[in-house]
């Protein structure tokens, strides 16, 4: 229940970013649905190994509001417009991710008292957040929109606001109990929600479906300024870094007010 009343109040926060279309002042009004695969960096494993991030990958799932600078088809256009018009887009978005987490490693694998530690460990984390975004698009998006292209690369850099959630169990039974725990996790767990920020960093691509209709696909980054988002945070020379994301995602864009 706590989740829902989360979700629902980021939802009405990006909704109201979308307002009414102001077609007048030349700003169009798109919205966005994504899903792709997301790969968790965290303290479940070696942060490195390919196996445990393939195996780590959970799913995220988002929406999105695109503010369009680039509406006017008045023929004034060349000259009213400036270069923020022609090559960006704002974004607000709303984003949900899950994933499962495992140990894999050498150190896991090892027939060793640690490595069966780590086996029996299995955690799972949920994250919830919202924020803006600023994309460039080098290609100029008034073109793009009414087909001079058909494809439009960009980039994005943007920030959210995260509400996270971890759990985890043993097979070996309560994690309150060191002897069920991993030498260097012992004092390093906590499963309470937290919340914290993220900054975000992406590739994309968009492909011209139709008159009001885009696809898209793009590869981003998400780096977490909290090492909590696993419920782990271990006080070890390998724990450089904060948890991170990895997510691909498909996503499909729909044009409001678009003329």
């Amino acid at each position: 229940m706590h989740n829902c009343k989360i979700f629902t109040a980021l939802l009405v926060f990006t909704l109201f970013f979308q307002g009414k279309s102001y077609a007048q002042f030349g700003i169009a009004h798109e919205i966005g649905v994504k899903a792709g695969p997301a790969s968790f960096f965290t303290d479940y494993g070696e942060r490195w190994n390919v196996r445990n991030n393939l195996n780590n990958a959970g799913y995220g799932i988002g929406i999105s509001h695109y503010m369009n600078f680039a509406y006017k088809t008045d023929c004034h256009y060349s000259q009213a417009t400036s270069f923020f018009t022609n090559h960006f887009r704002i974004r607000t978005e709303l984003d949900y991710f899950y994933s499962k987490l495992e140990h894999f490693g050498p150190v896991a694998s090892k027939p060793t008292l640690g490595g069966q530690l780590l086996r029996a460990m299995h955690g799972e984390s949920e994250i919830i957040e919202g924020g803006i975004h600023l994309e460039y698009h080098p290609f100029r998006i008034r073109d793009f929109t009414h087909s001079g292209y058909m494809f439009s690369p960009y980039i994005s850099l943007g920030g959210h606001y995260v509400s996270h959630k971890a759990d985890a169990y043993s097979d070996l039974g309560s994690l309150e109990n060191p002897k069920n725990v991993f030498p260097t996790f012992i004092g390093g767990i906590n499963f309470e929600r937290g919340s914290t920020y993220s900054i975000i960093g992406g590739l994309g691509l968009r492909y011209r479906l139709g008159f009001r209709h885009d696809l898209l696909i793009e590869a981003r980054g998400q780096y977490y300024g909290s090492d909590w988002l696993d419920g782990l945070n271990i006080d070890a020379p390998q724990n450089k870094f904060n948890d991170y994301i990895f997510w691909v995602n498909v996503g499909y864009v729909y044009y409001i007010n678009f003329q």
